[in-house]
């Protein structure tokens, strides 16, 4: 069992939410997005932290939205940590982010490509907040312990670990359920990353494409393997999103999704 923003996560533990925009479009829409995902959370009864990154440093084309850059993120998102009342998971993409950022984060979250980076995941680690550590498209569910290890021998034990599809050929990832199981009989803590793992890397001419409707469907099936906690990104207008519109969720899909994963959970007998 770990400790996120407060929160008990673990086996036999309510399950932890992660959810909310990709990234930072504006102040306004930040502001919005943060009180609709406490609303829903707060229905469902669960604990969570509302997500959204400043920078999407990892981006198929230059020209791709990337969002305000860290000291504006950071600001924008410590202006919703404050006004909205809501924890704050972000992400980092070098060591020189790490101090900036966990003065405002409860969790800082090491990117998917960046998570056998030992510096970075060492300085996350040291900064004492909660570690998100996604699991890269090209790690084996057996193989992340050992980017988990680098965060508990500096010093943190909170550390989570996100499932969110392995590269299966070309544009197109695969999450093998199993890796549920490996990842929790080598002791770690594990998340689902609903959203992103219904990416199409590179589909979509030079942007990410995605199959948002298959999102349902993991996330019900990585309930019924066991998961700790739920990862959805949820946008007011995906179709408008400027970045991973195609996987994000609607509102009324992500309470769906929210609902139905609870209802896998009940049935299993875990702690909702």
């Amino acid at each position: 069992m770990i400790s996120l923003a407060g929160h008990s996560v673990g086996l036999k533990q309510p399950l932890f939410v992660i959810a909310g925009p990709d990234v930072i479009e504006s102040e306004e829409m930040v502001l919005r997005h943060a009180a609709r995902v406490k609303a829903a959370c707060e229905k469902a009864q669960v604990p969570f932290a509302f997500k959204c990154s400043y920078d999407k440093a990892n981006r198929t084309s230059i020209k791709s939205f990337r969002g305000p850059g860290m000291k504006e993120g950071v600001r924008i998102l410590a202006r919703v940590k404050r006004e909205v009342g809501v924890a704050i998971l972000t992400d980092v993409h070098d060591v020189s982010q790490v101090g900036p950022v966990a003065e405002v984060a409860d969790i800082i979250q090491v990117p998917a490509f960046l998570c056998r980076q030992t510096d970075l995941v060492v300085a996350v680690a040291k900064s004492g907040r909660g570690v998100n550590l996604k699991k890269g498209q090209f790690v084996a569910p057996a193989d992340i312990v050992y980017s988990a290890r680098k965060a508990f021998e500096a010093g943190n034990a909170n550390v989570l670990v996100t499932e969110r599809g392995a590269s299966f050929g070309y544009n197109n990832l695969v999450v093998d359920m199993r890796s549920f199981a490996l990842m929790r009989e080598a002791g770690l803590a594990t998340c689902f990353d609903a959203t992103h793992s219904v990416q199409l890397p590179s589909a979509g001419a030079g942007e990410t494409a995605g199959e948002r409707h298959f999102v349902p469907l993991l996330a019900r099936s990585a309930a019924a393997a066991g998961i700790d906690a739920l990862f959805t990104e949820v946008h007011e207008n995906p179709d408008q999103a400027l970045c991973d519109g195609p996987c994000s969720l609607t509102f009324t899909m992500f309470e769906q999704v929210l609902n139905d994963v609870l209802a896998i959970r009940r049935v299993l007998g875990h702690q909702v």
